[in-house]
């Protein structure tokens, strides 16, 4: 059960893409999608990263991740500048950006389900953890591979299996 505080932040998220999703394509979706029903859609989500995410589902999805603005520049590979910028010009992200934050969207996602608040969540991907070569799960989603790491621990552990 997630916490209700994070579940009210992914009712915004839900409200956000389901706005930015009609922009897109406004005849296909005409109700509310789960944010679980977009993250499993995979064209859904190509799309949204092709035509670049607004800033809005970036503040959200950052208020749930451990990362402060230079990390969050370092995995975008864009200077703090950069980052500020797409704040005060409101604009949309690049595909690359936005394939980075659907990521991270996606491993927060899961996290949330499986430990049901960010405290708690944050706290394991500042664990080390053996399963992941003794790494600590937050290090390792500076890219795609650790990213791919991580989401496969968190869906074994909600299935029960522990290495």
């Amino acid at each position: 059960m997630i916490a209700q505080a994070e579940a009210g932040i992914l009712t915004r998220l839900e409200k956000i893409l389901h706005d930015f999703i009609q922009e897109l394509t406004p005849a296909k979706h005409k109700k509310p999608l789960k944010i679980k029903e977009i993250l499993d859609d995979k064209r859904l989500v190509m799309l949204m990263i092709r035509h670049g995410l607004p800033y809005s589902f970036y503040t959200l999805i950052e208020s749930l991740a451990p990362f402060n603005e230079s990390d969050w520049a370092a995995y975008f590979g864009i200077s703090t500048k950069s980052l500020q910028r797409y704040k005060k010009a409101g604009e949309r992200f690049k595909p690359l950006q936005s394939e980075k934050i659907m990521e991270m969207a996606e491993v927060i996602y899961l996290g949330l389900e499986l430990f049901g608040s960010a405290d708690k969540f944050n706290a394991w991907l500042n664990q080390s953890n053996l399963a992941l070569g003794g790494e600590k799960p937050v290090d390792l989603l500076k890219d795609s591979y650790g990213k791919s790491l991580v989401t496969g621990e968190l869906t074994r552990i909600s299935h029960g299996i522990f290495v």
